[in-house]
């Protein structure tokens, strides 16, 4: 018997453990996996990389690690970034808290005695005052529903769950399926060991430069100097990091002036573009203005006409509607002899064959190797894979049946002491997922401090305020250009069966965080807290 249960040892279930156990917690973190890091744990594939600056991409509850560990680049490997949690563990000595291979299967909370009865599939059972579902909102593997994949003869492989060992592709013929982010950062490495690589694109995606480079010894010196200001300048902005952004309205300025303003984003590399103006995703020809602009580059960039129409988004795809992907010589691998681009808008693909991938037009393209890179089942995937079950035996998976339904994205109603790290209806995948899991974390550590110093039994969201904040996430969003392109996994997309609801919240980290304090001081204004010790008095 423990305090607390965290379900999933990546950023947010480490800061969480971390936490929770300064303050006389007794917790337990069940992970499913061998290995502790959550997504980057398992998203091992060539290419891997953050996309937000290492030294915003990092834990702030410790100055003394972060004067210690040195990032050795700009933008941080997963090998990198693995290692980084890894040490976390170790250095904080938090691996004694933390079983892994314990997948768990359901969490039922018991009303009589008020606590969580969680199970794992290997049949072991905890019970716990408080259950923390830190599972991740991209960590839930999408695998395409494709006729014929089980026939194929070759090897298949997933972005999201690739080899600890590696794979080696050299002189393969590889079909790579999916151009999102994992595709993207993918696709240039396995250009230079295969033979012939397929890439099979849908919907093509804005591939931003990272401009990648070595750590910089000033700019870490800076950081090291001044991380108290950067971490307070970055939870007052709305993405919670440290880019630079412009307060400016793009029609506020020349079209010169908001043609330098884009040059100077695509030189600054990675998802700077999304901060050249205020209204970028609020005006649509600001917007499209910006579109056109990426499109001229990959024309410039790509030898071939054809291929360089073909890698364009389409005109009614709002750049940064779906997520924004940040690469390293993505637009030039199309101009290498031994990359194909097929088409699937012209000609989708009919089925997978023993031999390899046929599309609808009759094209056969023979395959040695398979890689889906097609993403997750996002924001709700992994919470919903779990058995989840409240009051009266309610589960999530019904409550949630039409769409993610919280208060604050930190509880829903009917499942007392139930909280959702950096899930659906947050800043989340919006913002520097670090800075908006400790920001959940602490949150939730000076709430059960106060149910335990007050002796409080539960809280719960109330339906009311639950109502209230999934209008206040719908609302914000109709504001957006979001509104105008839901085909995206920002709107569960990318899952059939899946609702079209849109699941983060856009409304930006200074706003939320504001949001979650006003809260607090209102005495958990939404929340019903409940002592059964007083109702039995």
């Amino acid at each position: 018997m423990v305090d607390a249960v965290v379900v999933g040892a990546g950023l947010a279930g480490v800061s969480a453990l971390y936490h929770l156990r300064r303050q006389g917690i007794r917790v337990l973190v069940l992970e499913a996996s061998d290995g502790i890091g959550g997504t980057w744990y398992h998203n091992r594939y060539p290419g891997a990389r953050c996309d937000i600056e290492s030294l915003d991409y990092s834990y702030s509850f410790s100055e003394e690690l972060q004067q210690d560990w040195h990032w050795s680049e700009r933008y941080a490997s997963q090998q990198e970034i693995l290692a980084y949690v890894q040490h976390v563990v170790d250095r904080f000595d938090l691996r004694k808290d933390i079983e892994l291979n314990a997948r768990v299967v359901s969490a039922v909370f018991d009303e009589t005695d008020g606590r969580w009865a969680v199970r794992t599939e290997n049949g072991q059972q905890f019970s716990a005052k408080y259950c923390l579902l830190a599972t991740g909102v991209l960590s839930a593997a999408q695998v395409p529903q494709i006729r014929g994949t089980e026939s194929f003869q070759g090897r298949s492989y997933h972005t999201a769950d690739w080899p600890t060992e590696g794979v080696d592709l050299s002189g393969d013929r590889v079909g790579v399926i999916g151009t999102g982010s994992s595709g993207t950062q993918l696709i240039p490495l396995v250009a230079e060991q295969a033979a012939h690589l397929y890439v099979f694109q849908r919907t093509p995606n804005f591939v931003m430069p990272a401009q990648n480079r070595p750590m910089d010894p000033d700019l870490e010196r800076h950081w090291k100097e001044h991380y108290p200001e950067l971490r307070k300048k970055a939870r007052a902005t709305r993405n919670g990091h440290n880019q630079i952004s412009n307060p400016l309205r793009g029609k506020d300025v020349s079209p010169e002036e908001r043609r330098a303003e884009f040059e100077r984003r695509w030189e600054l590399g990675g998802l700077y573009m999304m901060r050249a103006f205020a209204d970028i995703l609020t005006d649509p020809e600001v917007n499209a203005e910006a579109g056109d602009f990426a499109r001229e580059k990959i024309r410039q960039i790509v030898d071939d006409p054809a291929t360089a129409e073909a890698l364009m988004p389409p005109r009614e795809l709002a750049l940064g509607t779906k997520r924004l992907c940040s690469g390293t010589n993505y637009y030039e691998t199309y101009n290498r002899d031994n990359v194909t681009l097929v088409n699937l808008r012209e000609a989708p693909i009919e089925a997978v064959t023993p031999t390899g991938i046929r599309t609808a037009d009759g094209s056969e393209y023979e395959l040695d190797v398979i890689v889906y890179a097609t993403g997750f089942d996002a924001m709700t995937g992994s919470f919903l894979r779990i058995d989840v079950r409240g009051r009266g035996g309610l589960s999530l998976r019904e409550k949630w049946q039409h769409g993610p339904r919280t208060y604050l994205g930190v509880m829903t109603h009917g499942f007392p002491n139930l909280f959702i790290l950096a899930g659906p209806q947050t800043p989340s995948v919006f913002s520097n997922m670090v800075n908006q899991a400790e920001i959940h974390v602490e949150w939730v550590n000076e709430c059960i401090a106060h149910l335990e110093k007050n002796e409080i039994d539960t809280i719960e969201a109330n339906e009311d305020a639950e109502n209230a904040w999934v209008d206040h996430v719908n609302e914000l969003a109709s504001r957006t250009l979001y509104a105008q392109s839901r085909n995206s996994w920002f709107w569960g997309a990318n899952t059939p069966g899946k609702p079209r609801v849109f699941m983060p919240y856009v409304g930006g980290i200074d706003r939320y965080l504001q949001k979650l304090g006003e809260v607090v001081a209102h005495g958990y204004e939404g929340f019903t807290l409940r002592s059964r010790q007083l109702a039995r008095a």
